[in-house]
């Protein structure tokens, strides 16, 4: 096993490890808390490495990168899913919907009616998480609890028309990225308002399967996890600095 194999290993590990520690601070059961590995600008060996060490669920921010990187690897990855992480793109929906398994950043109404139309028939059911804006000012997503709600509302009408929706597409959740900042109040806000959002459209609207929260990166996850995340997106604490 070379060093940096190793190294990935041990890190997944120590995630893990602070995943359950913060789950049992809040009373939760880790077991809720999924690890997704963001493997932007890493390359395929390094994907491997992490496959290897346990990770099933990658998240890449760029259509054709994850294309170029999956579509090999593929057949090596057993039981793997892979998520758009980052803002698709109009003219990029048609291709995200072959190669991911579901799709995060979802940031306005628009994004979401073109995905659900071009929707065909996947090899299961593409997961579809709404991005709400929180706090981070360089970042996209919905701007308020009000845009999210009619949001959803596409998507009931959606579920409505297409008797095979079940077959096609989840609404799983929601999704956001915190403030890049030291302040934990500020953060630790980002997270309670993604958690209010949730409890407003399952007390809103009848989707047993929107049970998600999307949140928590390598600086912030575990206040994310005692704010209720049940999905943490973490890149430079499994791989170290990237390189773009």
């Amino acid at each position: 096993m070379s060093n940096n194999r190793a190294t990935i290993a041990d890190n997944v590990t120590i995630i893990k490890e602070r995943i359950w520690r913060a789950a049992e601070k809040a009373g939760r059961s880790s077991d809720k808390i999924d690890l997704m590995a963001v493997t932007k600008f890493q390359p395929i060996d390094v994907i491997r490495q992490a496959y290897l060490a346990g990770i099933r669920i990658f998240g890449e921010n760029r259509v054709q990168e994850a294309s170029a990187k999956f579509s090999s690897l593929e057949p090596e990855l057993e039981g793997a899913s892979l998520h758009m992480i980052g803002t698709v793109q109009k003219n990029k929906i048609n291709k995200a919907l072959t190669i991911f398994d579901g799709i995060q950043g979802i940031d306005d109404i628009e994004t979401l009616e073109a995905i659900l139309i071009r929707i065909k028939a996947p090899k299961r059911p593409i997961k579809l998480y709404l991005e709400l804006h929180t706090g981070e000012i360089s970042k996209s997503g919905f701007p308020n609890i009000d845009e999210l709600l009619r949001g959803c509302e596409v998507y009931a009408r959606y579920r409505q028309s297409d008797p095979q929706w079940m077959t096609k597409a989840l609404l799983c959740g929601l999704m956001t990225m915190a403030p890049f900042t030291q302040d934990i109040s500020l953060i630790r806000r980002s997270f309670k308002m993604l958690s209010a959002a949730k409890d407003k459209i399952k007390s809103s609207f009848d989707f047993p399967e929107f049970s998600e929260l999307s949140m928590g990166m390598s600086n912030d996850f575990e206040i994310a996890i005692e704010e209720g995340s049940t999905l943490v997106r973490i890149g430079t604490a499994i791989f170290g600095q990237r390189n773009a």
